[in-house]
């Protein structure tokens, strides 16, 4: 018999007597994306898992919002959201109390001209800040309650796996490295071009503006993403700590090529702990209007006007847990410090950048766009960009990341040139087509 789940993925609609046929047969789901279907066969026992897990994640709604892009919203109680389901956060109140911001040290009369003049080049040279695409048709989640990207039993067929999905694609930890290179990056198809920091400081938070695009991705498994990581552990082990921020194109995911904020969290090298946005329990959120996993918009386009969001990360030194504030400081979370293990006293490394997976699905290079899929040396309106890197000391302070240092594996492929200007402080450009005549 064929099937095809429908666009929500809830089966409690249907009729009981549908319901059992379904449960004793095995039938037929479609998954299409990328423009191409992919039949797989589903048994009723494995639906019946990912039903159960469905439940489990997606929390009763308080009211539902249907975004213009088919994502639906629910509208969820803060006490009633999945984070609070993790068993280290059985006794967790939801911090009420402000965090300490970070403090932006006092403006010289040079350093505020400075800030007003980037104002000014931003809106001469078409730079603007990016929003949600769910906020189009004005309805918003009332207070007291967060936005949830509503989970479907496609977004959950096109993982590997239930335990998979969620989760990012585990890495194999090269050792043949430099001491001072991020260990954290290398191996199982992952390719970057990042810039980062020493690994002997004590580190308390970063921030960053990212230029938004949309790259094409070749196959469905794989993705391109945009983020900041702040990390701390054993590198070549299995207690590295990760927290992870910025957009993200992931078919797999998302089951579309839109440009996404999202989050990620791991304790344990992504091994077991952890995941993306609020698909496990962990991630604590408290805004109303901010929806984690939901597309961005509008995107930069190929010399036109460029659009970018802002991303804090930093430790609360009252609390010590680790908040995240999107665009003009507005407060999205916090992953509570009960999380971690190292993370829950500090970080020691700071990673900016891009990053693809290269599955090499027809035995060449994928050509999975990185960034806006131009390289570095085109610059401004044509490569992506991430300027103003900040990261907060041990007073809770924001200074300009002045040291860092670049990589990437495959300069043929995907490539980054930091610089630094009064207007856009430490920053760089980054990104490539992946496949083309250098990068067989």
């Amino acid at each position: 018999m064929g099937f095809v789940v429908n666009k929500r993925g809830f089966l409690a609609s249907l009729p009981p007597l549908v319901l059992a046929l379904l449960f004793v047969q095995r039938f037929t789901v479609v998954v299409s994306a990328l423009n191409y279907t992919n039949h797989r066969q589903v048994s009723s026992m494995r639906l019946e898992r990912i039903q159960r897990h469905l439940d489990k994640i997606n929390k009763p709604p308080v009211m539902t919002i249907e975004s213009p892009d088919g994502d639906i919203i629910d509208c969820v109680h803060k006490r009633k959201q999945p984070a609070l389901d993790h068993p280290l956060l059985k006794n967790h109140k939801i911090q009420r109390e402000p965090p300490e911001m970070p403090r932006v040290k006092a403006l010289k009369e040079d350093d505020e001209l400075r800030s007003e003049r980037t104002k000014k080049s931003d809106e001469a040279e078409g730079v603007r800040g990016s929003w949600q695409m769910w906020h189009r048709n004005g309805t918003q989640c009332p207070q007291g309650t967060v936005p949830i990207r509503r989970s479907t039993v496609h977004d959950v067929l096109r993982a590997k796996s239930l335990f998979d999905f969620g989760k990012k694609q585990q890495r194999s930890i090269s050792l043949a490295r430099h001491l001072d290179a991020p260990d954290v990056v290398s191996g199982n198809g992952h390719e970057h071009a990042i810039a980062y920091t020493g690994s002997s400081q004590e580190v308390y938070g970063a921030k960053a503006t990212i230029n938004v695009w949309g790259p094409a991705n070749q196959v469905v498994n794989e993705f391109s993403l945009s983020q900041i990581w702040i990390l701390s552990g054993s590198f070549d082990g299995s207690d590295l700590n990760s927290i992870e921020a910025g957009w993200q194109v992931s078919p797999e995911l998302y089951g579309d090529s839109r440009p996404r904020l999202f989050t990620y969290w791991t304790s344990d090298s992504y091994q077991a702990t952890g995941c993306y946005n609020l698909l496990c329990a962990g991630f604590v959120q408290t805004h109303s209007r901010i929806a984690i996993g939901a597309a961005i918009s509008p995107v930069s386009s190929y010399t036109g006007n460029q659009y970018d969001i802002s991303i804090l990360i930093w430790k609360d030194p009252k609390l010590g847990n680790w908040w995240m504030s999107f665009g003009g400081n507005t407060l999205v979370g916090y992953w509570p410090a009960e999380l971690f293990t190292h993370l829950a006293e500090h970080a020691t490394m700071v990673e900016w950048g891009g990053e693809v997976v290269n599955s090499r699905a027809n035995g060449k290079h994928t050509s999975t766009q990185m960034g806006s899929g131009h390289f570095a040396e085109d610059g401004f309106g044509k490569a992506s960009y991430f300027r103003n890197l900040e990261i907060v000391d041990s007073d809770n302070s924001l200074s300009s990341a002045r040291s860092i240092s670049t990589l990437a594996e495959n300069t043929n492929c995907y490539n980054i040139q930091s610089s630094y200007s009064n207007e856009w402080g430490t920053h760089f450009y980054y990104g490539g087509p992946g496949n083309n005549p250098r990068c067989p």
